[in-house]
Formats: structure tokens, C-alpha cells, sequence
């Protein structure tokens, strides 16, 4: 006897490799799993303008991306000691305005790039509840902080859902005709507004999702995280302290489900391996003792030359160019 639902995706379509450059973009889920593609030494851009979740402001991002154009000193504004952009998460505010118009503007360059050559795209949608600026009518991707009399606030409808992502799958396609995007609905809760306002929220983006893969299915798909959060899952004790947010725990478990539903065996193979690898990099031998240290870091510097005899692709991961320039 079952006592749970599970959902069952394709057997594995391992059409996603180990060297794909892929890039996230969408809600706090995108740097979850993000951060499991980076510990796998997979070649990903995640969020390069922080954090957004309404498909309005996603959309906006993938244009700017695209067509490479970069943020302007008239777009900040200062609050909080930090200069800001509505079109970025906070993560780039810095105090110094030059330096924070340098820091956005070379996160945009980057994704540019990256997104020519890139195989997988994934758009993770977080609300369909959607502020705009009222001086400006702007939509912002993030009102840090800013009072909310300042804004107008409203559910984003099926319709314009669906019109916006499907103009922004067109751009992508001819941008970068190999590209594959796989949209996806984030489990976190949005509860600021209430439960019954997020129930529809996240249907209103299901909804437009469906809509847009059936018109684009050669190139699109759907990648049911939110349904395993609350279906398979389905218990508080998946959630983290908040009530809010997958636990470590559950994002494992939709970490290891997208493993096996896309990743080719040599790749999954190749994903153990450097997982191990990436740990080892990130510990620090308990010991005051120099020469227990220097051994460790000589084995660490041995394993990880191995590693990139057999996957000469993974010097574009950070920690490993460091280590063999070193």
C-alpha cells in the first residue's frame, strides 16, 4: 500500500550534459538549485540581477540581457545607505554609486555572453502579483524597502502572463536558436498577501506556463518543483523554520529529481565525482599541524588535476581555475 503520491516524470531524457552552460533566473528557488548545479561544477549563471519573482520583471531582465543594455545612473536611487535599482536585487547595492553601476553592469555583460552560449535556460516564476512604481508606472522587480504607498499592486492576469513570456520565448529563440527553456512554478509562499492570494498566484502561473509550452513545445517544458513541495512532499517537516521556505531536505530531493530526469548517466556520474570533489575544496583540515596541512592541500591539488584530465571543461568553475593557477 502507497501512503504518498509521488510525481513521476519521464523516465530519464538525459538531455542535459555535464558541460551544458545553463543559466537560472526567477525567485530564491533559481539560487537553490543554482547553488547544487554550481556544487556539481556545472558551467551556470544564477539570477545575474539577484532575485526576481513576478514574470513581468523576468521578462524585462531577459530583454535587457539580450540586448545588452546597461543600467544607467538615472536609474538609481539612494536608501537605506546604498544606491539602488529596481531592476536589481539588493545583493548589488553598494554605498558608492560608481562602483554599484559597475558591479550591475558587468553582472549584465556577463549573462549576455553566457546566454549566447547557452544550452538550458531555467525560469523559475515566483508570484504573478506584480508592483509598479506610481510616479513612473515602472514595474519594479524589488522595492527595497521603499514605502508602499509608492506603489500600485495588482495579480498579473493569465493572459498577460502568457503574452509576455511567449514574446520573451520568441526573443531567446532567435537570440539563441539551440537554447532550451524549462519553466518552472517556485514552492516558497508568498504569505505577505495571504494564503488564499498565493494559491492563486501560483495558479495563475501554472496556468500561463501550460499556455506557452503547448504554443512552444519544441523548445519548451515544465519542470514540476512546486508540485513535488506540495504533492510528493507534502509536510511541514520539508519546510524550513518559516513555514515558508523547502528545507535543505527538500531541496535535496527535487536537486536529486532533476538529476534523474534530465542529466545523462556519464553525467550523473560526473556530478558525484565533483560534488565529492567541490566538499573536499571547501574543508579545512582540523589541524594546527603545517605539514598535515600542506599534504592535504597537495592531495586536494592531485585529485582535482585528475578531475580536470577527465572533464577539461570544468576550468570555467572558479574554484578550480584558482587551484590549478595557483
Amino acid at each position: 500500500m502507497d501512503f504518498r503520491t509521488t510525481i513521476h516524470i519521464a523516465d530519464n531524457l538525459g538531455i542535459m550534459h555535464h558541460s551544458d552552460r545553463m543559466m537560472m533566473l526567477g525567485s530564491c528557488f533559481s539560487d537553490n538549485i543554482g547553488g547544487k548545479l554550481r556544487q556539481a561544477m556545472i558551467n551556470v549563471c544564477v539570477n545575474p540581477f539577484g532575485t526576481l519573482y513576478n514574470p513581468l520583471s523576468i521578462a524585462a531582465s531577459v530583454d535587457r540581457i539580450i540586448d545588452n543594455t546597461p543600467e544607467r545612473g538615472i536609474d538609481l536611487f539612494q536608501g537605506s545607505g546604498v544606491w539602488n535599482s529596481y531592476n536589481f536585487h539588493s545583493r548589488y547595492s553598494l554605498a558608492d554609486k560608481e562602483a554599484t553601476l559597475t558591479r550591475m553592469n558587468e553582472q549584465i555583460a556577463h549573462a549576455h555572453e553566457h546566454l549566447r552560449q547557452c544550452h538550458t535556460l531555467i525560469v523559475t516564476l515566483g508570484t504573478a502579483v506584480v508592483y509598479r512604481l506610481k510616479d513612473t508606472d515602472q514595474v519594479v522587480a524589488n522595492c527595497h524597502k521603499v514605502p508602499q504607498h509608492n506603489f500600485s499592486r495588482r495579480m498579473a492576469s493569465v493572459e498577460e502572463i502568457t503574452e509576455v513570456l511567449s514574446a520573451m520565448v520568441e526573443r531567446l529563440h532567435e537570440f539563441n536558436p539551440s537554447l532550451r527553456i524549462l519553466f518552472t512554478v517556485s514552492p516558497i509562499r508568498h504569505v505577505a498577501d495571504g494564503l488564499e492570494v498565493n494559491s492563486l498566484s501560483k495558479a495563475t502561473l501554472r496556468v500561463a506556463i501550460a499556455n506557452v509550452n503547448r504554443a512552444y513545445r519544441h523548445f519548451t517544458s515544465y519542470f514540476p518543483a512546486y508540485e513535488i513541495v506540495m504533492d510528493d512532499l507534502r509536510d511541514y517537516r520539508f519546510y524550513a523554520a518559516d513555514m515558508v521556505h523547502p528545507s535543505e531536505v527538500a531541496i535535496g530531493y527535487i536537486w536529486q529529481t532533476f538529476q534523474a530526469a534530465y542529466f545523462d548517466d556519464a553525467s550523473s556520474q560526473a556530478i558525484a565525482r565533483c560534488e565529492r570533489v567541490m566538499k573536499r575544496l571547501t574543508h579545512r583540515p582540523m589541524s594546527a599541524n603545517r605539514e598535515i596541512i600542506e599534504r592535504f592541500n597537495a592531495d586536494t591539488r592531485a585529485v582535482v588535476a585528475n578531475l580536470v584530465k577527465e572533464y577539461p571543461y570544468i576550468t570555467s568553475i572558479k574554484e578550480i581555475n584558482d587551484l590549478i593557477t595557483e
